[in-house]
Order: C-alpha cells, then structure tokens, then sequence
C-alpha cells in the first residue's frame, strides 16, 4: 500500500530544489579562500564545490523522501545530472561537464515542453496543475510556449558565458545571473496567468534549479 505524498510549505519546496545550488556557491566561495598555489588552487576549488553540490543534492532527495514521503521528477533529474556531471568532474579533474550541466538541463526542459506543445499533450499542466488553479487551457498553452522558449535561450546563454568565460566568472553568472533571471521571468508571467484564470489561492512553484 503507497503512502500519500505529504504536503510541503512553499520554504520547504525551495529549500530541498535550491538548497544545493545555495551549497555549491557557498562551498565554491570557501574554496576559493584557500592557501595554495595557482594550479592547484583552481583545481581544489572545482573538486570542492562539486564533491559539496552533489552531497547536498542526495541529502535534499533523503529530506524530501523523509518529510514528504516522495520525491518530485525535477528534484530526481536535477540530483541525478548534478550527480553525473560531479562525478565526471571529479574523473576526469575537468569542470566542462559541470559547466555544461545547465544548459543540457535547459534543452532537455525546452525539446520536452516544446513536444508537448507541437503534438497538444499538456505536459506542464500535468506536472504542475495544482499549483496553478484556475488556469484555462489557453494560459497552460501560453505558459508552456513561454517558458520552453525561456529555457532554449538560457541553454544558449549558459553554453556562450562558459565557454567565454574563467570557472568563477561563470559560478558568479549563475548565481547574479541564470537565477535572478529565471525568478524575474517566473514572475513576468503572472498577469499573463491571472487574465487566464489563475486563482491565487496557492504559492506558484518556483521553476527548477539548474
């Protein structure tokens, strides 16, 4: 017999989808602090942040298992490729392939939504349905083609940023950058969600962490 899912606060939600990016930063941050010559230094402070992004995310899929009694699709893919790509890293003592974990999280979010779209199955609308009530067909149409737009461009950004750019200029794109931009976008949609019908009776979810 399957236990129902447990309802989670709105904080909690986002503690367990941006607590490891929060992680990542901050140990990145410490990392960057330490002591050691030029080489190895760049090297540490890569091995540091990425051994720190992906305990954290394994601790958040615990937690939410734990609290809620189950795990969201986005906080097991977004775990699962930090988790991959931090491995990679670690490997191969190369942080191409955790710069390049954005932007295939991005794509696969834009090909996926844009299918949706093309062949008139409600995707988001499936996934995110209670968290946005009230909303007519018409605003889940307009939503998925807006944010399946959002996430080509942001694959985009993120692939030209790092592969112009030092492995602490594209750590201070991500957090001054991809998530100010991600929360300004998520909430540019509101009035557009409001003229369709959405009720504001629940927190609207916070788009996934890359």
């Amino acid at each position: 017999m399957t236990t129902a899912p447990k309802p989670a606060s709105p904080l909690f939600r986002m503690a367990l989808d941006y607590g490891p990016l929060g992680v990542f930063f901050v140990a990145n941050l410490l990392a960057s602090k330490l002591s050691l010559p030029d080489m190895v230094d760049s090297l540490a402070q890569v091995i540091i942040a990425s051994i720190a992004f992906m305990i954290a995310s394994l601790i958040s899929i615990i937690v939410s298992k734990w609290k809620t009694g189950h795990v969201s699709p986005m906080l097991w893919l977004s775990a699962g490729l930090v988790i991959v790509f931090g491995a990679l890293t670690l490997y191969f003592r190369d942080d191409t392939f955790l710069k390049m974990k954005p932007t295939i999280v991005y794509a696969m979010f834009a090909s996926i939504l844009t299918f949706g779209v093309v062949t008139g199955r409600p995707l988001l609308q499936q996934m995110l349905e209670t968290a946005y009530p009230g909303l007519s067909a018409t605003g889940w149409r307009k939503l998925t083609v807006n944010w399946a737009c959002f996430f080509a461009f942001m694959a985009v950004l993120n692939e030209v940023v790092w592969r112009h750019s030092t492995w602490d200029f594209w750590v201070g794109f991500k957090l001054w950058g991809a998530v100010p931009l991600t929360l300004l976008f998520a909430g540019a949609n509101i009035p557009m969600l409001l003229r369709h019908g959405l009720q504001l009776e629940k927190d609207a979810p916070l788009p996934p962490a890359d």
